[in-house]
């Protein structure tokens, strides 16, 4: 076992020496374990019921276990300790526990999905469009924006442009956040963000992506909000019409910043330049 450290535990017949979890403290009074090397299950048991008797002794709140996938057989022994499954990777599983008897306060999994919609419209008022070979609009003949999945560590802009190349081969660069929508109960009853990002094409000629797009084309921005699916769906009709205000340039949406945070992370801020009345400074921190 990767980083334990021995103590004394005192049973009612004799001193033994054992060794115990070795783990980092937090700031919110809490410790993270990580297994790294391969442990019987019965000994882990053993070694993190004595080590949680020691953290509560020493006031520890919560407590975290980073499982790597290899570690699974450590599971069960974990959570007749009182862990519960917290969030999985694909490699790995974190399990939680909360010494104190109250309620606990540690944070949930993550609860929202990202995602972008893409509305890439050309100088003739064309906007690109795809149909889809899978999901809920398969078979269906409805012409939709190219959409996707924001992967972890990626900016929504970036994202947006990712999908269009991925599924079409058309290139963009971005150029407003138009409007995000929020729903619930979605994937796996995660919530659900999507934003859709007005994109600029800097090539015109399509490749589909024929794992996923049945068909990929320009159409006119006035035919694509004219689908009798999208005139019977409030939320489809809704993001038309803010497409056709953008393409008369009734409407403003949110540009990009690179910025940083206070801690030197690298940072993207959304923000309607058009309205503010002063100039915004790439070093501003947000």
């Amino acid at each position: 076992m990767s980083g334990s450290t021995g103590s004394m535990m005192v049973d009612e017949d004799h001193v033994q020496q054992i060794e115990l979890l070795n783990g980092t403290p937090d700031s919110f009074g809490g410790v993270s374990v990580e297994i790294k090397n391969p442990m019987d299950s019965n000994l882990f048991g053993d070694l993190l019921r004595a080590s949680i008797s020691q953290w509560r002794q020493k006031g520890t709140r919560g407590v975290w276990i980073k499982l790597p996938i290899q570690h699974a057989n450590l599971v069960e022994a974990a959570v007749k300790q009182g862990f519960w499954y917290h969030h999985a990777e694909p490699d790995y599983l974190m399990l939680a526990h909360w010494i104190p008897n109250t309620a606990h306060s540690l944070p949930a999994n993550a609860s929202h999905r990202v995602g972008i919609a893409a509305f890439v419209i050309n100088s003739k008022g064309e906007v690109l469009v795809v149909q889809e070979k899978n999901g809920i609009f398969k078979g269906t003949g409805v012409w939709k924006l190219p959409t996707g999945v924001v992967n972890e560590g990626e900016d929504i802009c970036t994202a947006a442009m990712r999908e269009v190349d991925e599924e079409t081969q058309v290139k963009t660069e971005f150029v407003e956040v138009l409007a995000f929508r929020q729903s619930h109960k979605s994937f796996y009853n995660k919530s659900d963000l999507m934003f859709v990002c007005m994109l600029r094409p800097l090539s015109s000629e399509i490749q589909k992506q024929d794992e996923e797009i049945e068909a990929a084309q320009w159409i006119p921005i006035e035919e694509y909000a004219a689908q009798p699916f999208v005139k019977k769906n409030p939320a489809f009709d809704s993001i038309a019409n803010i497409c056709l205000a953008k393409k008369d340039m009734k409407y403003t949406g949110f540009s990009t910043l690179a910025t940083t945070t206070r801690s030197g992370k690298t940072s993207t801020l959304y923000f309607n330049n058009q309205d503010l009345k002063q100039p915004l400074s790439s070093d501003n921190q947000a």
